[in-house]
């Protein structure tokens, strides 16, 4: 069973005169009063009842009375928490009778129910933290988280680099008309050397045949000065003229070479290279892009793989709250980081955390509800009495909306309870002559 408080009375803590409270067992409990009339003192006193010394107020009897602190706290299942006398010594009463101490309170209050501001003006991580040591998933988190931000470190510098190569290769020049490759100098320069090789022979060739020539001409000469010698010319002569049509032959199909396009080539060839060496830095650019490109998409695929198993982790934890989550180390309620939050969202996400801290803790105390609306006020109400929580809280206000309302340390006004608990000859509505020595009228645990 959720522990509650059925049961409040406080007298001369801080600025408390004497108040006695039923707050409501589901549902919220508004405290209501102006400043420095003591509804923060109220809470005060109920946390140091149930919270130990360590939450006792530094100056904790009212200033200007002779009477000591006195605490009577009664919780729903009829355990009966006193602190009273000089040294406000703690008595535990359980429901058979037996007496108990600050071990057997420890044991179903948590701290953040009675000190819920250090919960919610704690930062971001240590909310999420606080959530994940709940759920106990948060070493694992903790590695997928990091395994995430290492993955996305090197996909966004993976990006930055791709993005870089892609538009240095569409700065690169290209020459469409260019060759594949770079163009050797030596290639062509031997490639002039042989036909100029083959041309020198050729023209030998043809010097050959005009020796040739004048030989048969002079021959001839010879053999009409010299009759005698007709036999051995003609002999000379014939040779000669099957020579004659031997060289014909080879050389009649002869046809020389024009090296004027490889001297153009070879006048050309820097700017040629140059054009390739444009077109082979564009291809090796575009290379490194893809590459990149390739290298970013499968960093995403992982990356949303580690997401996904980050949803998983937190899907299948026992969330306190629907729709509660931590994302990138924050906590996340619908989406929404808690100063994106409205005023409504953040204590119910408070207060849900607090019952899973502890779930025997069937309430939490607030402070200063003054900041809300009533719209929003509503809605946290009915949402308390949707999860069967109970919440006191105290809010600068003298409304409807406050069932108790404090002033100068008495409850001048409270529906919590069906008679008067006061007084009159102490109540300072009644009657403003106060006698410091004078007893509320309610005894110890009763009303």
């Amino acid at each position: 069973m959720a522990m509650k408080i059925n049961k409040l009375e406080i007298e001369n803590v801080k600025r408390v005169k004497a108040v006695a409270i039923q707050p409501s067992q589901d549902g919220l409990t508004i405290i209501g009063g102006n400043n420095n009339q003591g509804k923060t003192s109220v809470l005060d006193a109920l946390a140091w009842a149930l919270g130990g010394n360590k939450y006792r107020p530094s100056r904790a009897q009212r200033d200007g009375s002779v009477i000591p602190p006195n605490l009577h706290v009664v919780m729903n299942n009829g355990l009966i928490v006193d602190r009273k006398g000089k040294n406000s010594t703690l008595q535990v009463t359980d429901p058979s009778g037996n007496k108990a101490g600050q071990q057997l309170l420890d044991s179903f209050v948590e701290e953040l129910a009675i000190n819920l501001p250090k919960f919610m003006e704690s930062s971001n991580k240590e909310k999420a933290d606080t959530l994940l040591q709940i759920i106990g998933v948060g070493q694992q988190l903790a590695q997928l988280e990091l395994k995430e931000n290492e993955i996305y470190n090197s996909r966004h510098t993976i990006g930055q680099i791709a993005d870089q190569k892609t538009k240095f290769a569409k700065e690169q020049v290209f020459y469409p008309d260019a060759p594949k490759d770079l163009i050797s100098m030596t290639d062509l320069v031997n490639q002039q050397q042989a036909i100029l090789a083959k041309n020198g022979e050729n023209q030998r060739k043809r010097d050959n045949l005009a020796t040739l020539k004048r030989e048969e001409a002079m021959q001839l000469n010879q053999i009409q000065l010299l009759e005698t010698q007709l036999h051995e010319l003609n002999m000379k002569h014939d040779q000669t003229l099957l020579d004659i049509r031997t060289a014909e032959k080879s050389a009649q199909d002869l046809q020389d070479e024009s090296t004027e396009e490889i001297k153009r080539s070879i006048a050309a060839i820097d700017e040629t290279n140059c054009k390739v060496r444009a077109n082979l830095d564009k291809d090796k650019a575009e290379q490194d892009a893809t590459e990149y490109q390739n290298q970013y998409k499968q960093l995403s695929v992982e990356l949303e793989a580690i997401r996904s198993q980050k949803s998983d982790l937190l899907n299948s934890a026992q969330l306190p709250l629907p729709g509660l989550s931590v994302e990138n180390g924050e906590l996340t309620y619908n989406g929404q980081k808690w100063d994106n939050m409205s005023g409504s969202d953040q204590l119910k996400v408070s207060t849900a955390i607090v019952r899973k801290l502890k779930p025997e803790c069937g309430f939490v105390l607030l402070d200063k509800l003054e900041q809300m609306d009533m719209g929003t006020l509503n809605e946290f109400g009915e949402w308390l009495k949707q999860e069967g929580l109970q919440a006191i809280a105290t809010r600068v206000s003298t409304g409807e909306e406050c069932e108790i309302i404090i002033e100068d340390g008495y409850a001048v006004k409270n529906k919590t309870v069906e008679s008067p608990l006061i007084n009159p000859v102490i109540n300072p509505v009644i009657n403003p002559v106060v006698n410091p020595m004078a007893k509320p009228s309610w005894k110890e645990g009763e009303f």
